[in-house]
C-alpha cells in the first residue's frame, strides 16, 4: 500500500480528465471529479481537431465551470494521439493547425483562467531533417509564447516515454529546446512517470531544474498506474521538489488498473481539494 499523500509534502493536486474517467463521456467528467472531491483539473487536447465548432468549445468550457472546477493546464492540438501522434510544434506542413489551435487554447483558457499550456514537440518525421524540425519547433514555440504571455500564462514542454520518434527523453533535452528559445514563459513539465521511464536522474532533475519546472505530473513505474503499484518513490519526489521551491499543482496522470473512481485509495479525501 503507497504511504498517504500529503504525509511528505502538501502540494495541491488536479487530475487529468483525458486520461482518467475515459470510462465517462467527455463532458460529464468534471462534475464526476468534482463528487470525488476534486477542485482542480487538467486536459490534453479535448477535441478531435485543431478548430472545434463553436458548440464544441462552449460546452467544453460550460462543463468545467459548472462544476466549479479550476483549469490548471491544457495540451494545444497534438494530432491523433491515439495513432500515435505527439504533437504539431515540430511537424512541418501543420503550422496552420497549430497556430490555430493556439488561438483556440487562448480562448478557453481565457474564459477558465487557465494559465498553462503543454505544447508536445513532436515526433520525427521520415522524409524530414530533424534540423527543419528544430527550427520549426522554436518558430512555433515563439508564437505561442508570445500570444500566451499576453494573458499571462506559460507554456511547458514535456519529456516523453514510449514513444521512440519523440526526440524530448530528458530533463535536459527540453531545457536545451527552452534555452535557445530564450523565452521566460516556456518552462519544463516533469513527469516523473516518463522521465523515470526513460531512465533520467530524477535526483539530479530536482537539484537542477527545480526552478525551471512550470508543472509536474505523478504516475507509478513500471506500467504507469496509480501510487503504490509500481516502485518509484512519488511521494518522496514530490517532497524533494517541494523543498527545492515547485509550488504548483501535482497532476495526476495516470491509467487506473481498475476503475478510475476506485483507484483513488492512495489520495485522502482531504487531499483531493482546495484548503
Amino acid at each position: 500500500m503507497a504511504e498517504l499523500a500529503g504525509s511528505r509534502h502538501s502540494l495541491p493536486y488536479d487530475v487529468n480528465l483525458s486520461i482518467l474517467f475515459t470510462e465517462i463521456p467527455l463532458l460529464r467528467r468534471a462534475e464526476v471529479a468534482r463528487v470525488l472531491g476534486f477542485t482542480a483539473v487538467e486536459f490534453w487536447w479535448p477535441f478531435e481537431v485543431a478548430v472545434p465548432s463553436d458548440i464544441e468549445v462552449d460546452q467544453f468550457v460550460s462543463s468545467v465551470r459548472e462544476a466549479e472546477l479550476d483549469l490548471i493546464g491544457l495540451n494545444f492540438f497534438a494530432g491523433n494521439m491515439a495513432a500515435g501522434d505527439r504533437g504539431l510544434v515540430s511537424w512541418v506542413g501543420r503550422e496552420q493547425e497549430f497556430a490555430d489551435s493556439v488561438d483556440v487554447a487562448i480562448d478557453i483558457a481565457t474564459r477558465l483562467r487557465c494559465r498553462t499550456f503543454n505544447a508536445l514537440y513532436g515526433n520525427r518525421i521520415d522524409g524530414v531533417d530533424p534540423a527543419e524540425q528544430d527550427e520549426l519547433a522554436l518558430a512555433n514555440l515563439d508564437l505561442a509564447a508570445t500570444v500566451a504571455a499576453g494573458i499571462g500564462a506559460q507554456l511547458v514542454l514535456e519529456p516523453l516515454s514510449g514513444a521512440e520518434r519523440y526526440p524530448l527523453l530528458t530533463a535536459a533535452d527540453a531545457i536545451e529546446v527552452i534555452d535557445k528559445l530564450g523565452r521566460e514563459n516556456v518552462t519544463l513539465l516533469a513527469d516523473l512517470y516518463h522521465l523515470a521511464a526513460n531512465g533520467d536522474d530524477l535526483d539530479a532533475m530536482v537539484a537542477e531544474y527545480t526552478p525551471r519546472v512550470g508543472h509536474v505530473q505523478i504516475a507509478d513505474v513500471p506500467g504507469r498506474g496509480q501510487p503504490g503499484s509500481g516502485s518509484l518513490d512519488i511521494e518522496g519526489y514530490l517532497e524533494k521538489l517541494q523543498a527545492a521551491g515547485y509550488d504548483g499543482h501535482v497532476g495526476i496522470e495516470y491509467k487506473p488498473t481498475g476503475s478510475s473512481a476506485d483507484s483513488f485509495d492512495w489520495l485522502p479525501q482531504e487531499r483531493r481539494g482546495r484548503k
